[in-house]
């Protein structure tokens, strides 16, 4: 017998092979394309994402740490997995027995990772992280030469590749800082020509970089965000159309649902919820969802948002509570016990967007999708 969930989300499969087509089809035959999965897929689902990412022609998996990493490993998904955030040196013997590539920038994580890979006698393939701008991981220019002579004492360190990351590039329409990143980029490879240096795979491209600029391309882009079917920002968009460029048909591949766990009818003047902020002005019927802050549905969202039942919007009414939350029916005929509901996403002619709630929470799409508790079971379509 199949089990009923009283929470799912739903992910569109056919919606997610559409929109690595178009970035595939962006990027040409010649360079790889990595989808980024980090933090449960953007709250998507690591494993179900992978899966799809390997079936529909994704070259590479990008990663935050070595936990990610092992998790698509054990479910037996066989692509090249690149960890962009920091393994500390006590993990990197998972990293060495794993076949997993690594982001660089320390000299410690490279001493230890070379004297692990020597003792091994095992390859391990590094990529250095380059600062141009956003001040986080990266070296600067200076230290680059340095860095590759210490890389060189470890025969089992190979560099298979270089990136840096751009700051504002999806927060604006002007894009003059993101050029001179680029430009110091660039100024890193030309040393590296300079000096005989050959790296393989060279990488930039955001889900951003990838829609505006061709150029940043280099052999291989990191998408996230647009692979799911969501734009990085308005600014994006707008960027695209005033350079004349096509705007991706990016479609979003995932569906927050639940079930109605009770109905009730109060009356004209009664208080719903913790703190009493919500009062009825004619009697009532209420919905109790079964859905709360714990699972992702922020607190900030009391009182404003709406959710779809039978393909209408039935609003919340009083505060998101850890577990619950109760949105009004009274107006949407025929609502029964279990009745399914949509909680972003679509139903009939009505859509609940990642955006939009986040224009509620004062926040961006990104913590919408990835804050969805990863409990929550994730069914392919």
């Amino acid at each position: 017998m199949k089990k009923e969930f009283i929470q799912w989300i739903e992910i569109n499969s056919s919606a997610f092979k559409s929109n690595i087509d178009q970035f595939k089809n962006l990027i040409g035959a010649n360079r790889k394309l990595l989808i980024v999965v980090k933090a449960n897929a953007y709250g998507h689902g690591i494993i179900e994402i992978s899966r799809l990412a390997t079936n529909y022609g994704a070259d590479w998996l990008g990663v935050n740490s070595i936990e990610e990493g092992l998790i698509i490993k054990e479910n037996k998904i066989d692509l090249p997995i690149l960890i962009l955030g920091y393994v500390q040196l006590s993990d990197l013997s998972e990293v060495v027995e794993n076949n997993f590539r690594l982001v660089v920038y320390n000299k410690e994580t490279i001493k230890k990772l070379g004297e692990i890979a020597s003792k091994k006698k095992k390859k391990v393939y590094i990529h250095i992280k380059l600062e141009t701008g956003t001040h986080r991981q990266g070296i600067r220019k200076e230290e680059l030469l340095p860095l590759i002579k210490l890389i060189k004492n470890y025969p089992y360190l190979f560099i298979e590749g270089i990136s840096t990351h751009f700051a504002n590039i999806e927060d604006t329409t002007n894009h003059t800082y993101a050029q001179k990143q680029l430009d110091k980029f660039n100024s890193c490879i030309k040393l590296l020509k300079t000096n005989k240096i050959s790296i393989q795979i060279k990488h930039t491209a955001c889900t951003a970089a990838t829609i505006l600029f061709p150029e940043t391309y280099f052999d291989m882009v990191r998408v996230g965000i647009g692979i799911y079917g969501l734009w990085p920002s308005k600014e994006t968009y707008l960027s695209c159309l005033l350079r004349g460029r096509k705007p991706v048909n990016l479609k979003p591949i995932l569906t927050w649902k639940t079930k109605i766990a009770q109905i009730k009818n109060v009356p004209e003047g009664s208080f719903i919820g913790y703190g009493c902020t919500y009062k009825t002005t004619r009697p009532t019927k209420l919905a109790v969802l079964p859905v709360g802050y714990y699972d992702g549905y922020d607190r900030k969202l009391s009182n404003s948002s709406y959710v779809l039942i039978k393909g209408k919007r039935a609003p919340l009414r009083g505060r998101v509570a850890m577990n619950m939350i109760t949105v009004d029916i009274t107006d949407i005929p025929g609502v029964k016990l279990e009745d399914e509901v949509v909680l972003l996403g679509n139903q009939g002619n009505e859509i609940i967007s990642a955006e939009y709630l986040a224009s509620l929470c004062g926040t961006i799409n990104y913590e919408i999708v990835t804050r969805i508790n990863p409990s929550i079971p994730r069914i392919v379509l």
